[in-house]
């Protein structure tokens, strides 16, 4: 079966794992907007720990949008935050200066909507990997599961423990795990920074 997932922002390690395990997945656009979950955020690891980056989105309040609708506001510098943040937490990684001008170009281009952003980093997260998944885009919600689907839209999330269905990445190097343990559940930004080439066999696929 083919995992449905939500939209996300760079994606976590876990996702990347699902997607090395299956040749296909479902990206659903049409699910209405949900708040603090990975279609918005991405975290990784900095000198003070864990850290979270949210992506800045136009709120129409009042009123439910599917996430094809949702547009980025730029009335704050984020995209300029994020990659502050990914400097100091991963200059000194050993695989860092590979991946910096990749994150750089999509960081700074100006998309207008949510998804544009996030099927942008879905797709340098595939490519750093060399996977080969094929995306299938869900423009209107999915109502009921397929038979070759499983439907991971609201057990997948940053805020909830890891579904049975989406077993833990193994632990791997992490430039402080001296000073703050092994912290999973990162960005894929975080598995390749550390781990470069080696990035596909830390996923445990």
């Amino acid at each position: 079966m083919k995992p449905l997932l939500s939209s996300f922002y760079f994606g976590s390690v876990e996702h990347y794992r699902l997607l090395a395990r299956h040749q296909s997945a479902v990206i659903d656009i049409g699910e209405h907007y949900a708040r603090q979950s990975y279609r918005t955020r991405t975290s990784i690891v900095g000198p003070n720990g864990r850290q979270d980056l949210s992506v800045q989105i136009v709120h129409d309040h009042g009123r439910k949008m599917p996430v094809r609708e949702v547009r980025l506001s730029y009335s704050e510098t984020w995209p300029q935050q994020h990659l502050h943040a990914i400097r100091s937490a991963y200059g000194n990684a050993p695989w860092f200066i590979h991946y910096i001008n990749d994150l750089e170009q999509v960081l700074l281009t100006r998309y207008e909507r949510l998804i544009d952003l996030n099927m942008a980093t879905l797709e340098l997260g595939l490519r750093w990997l060399g996977l080969s998944a094929a995306i299938e885009i869900a423009s209107e919600y999915r109502e009921e599961q397929s038979p070759d689907m499983f439907d991971l839209r609201s057990l997948l999330h940053p805020k909830k423990a890891l579904n049975r269905a989406v077993p833990p990445v193994p632990p791997y190097p992490q430039v402080f795990a001296a000073r703050h343990g092994f912290t999973p559940r990162q960005s894929i930004i975080d598995l390749v920074c550390n781990q470069g080439p080696l990035a596909l066999h830390a996923l445990g696929a």
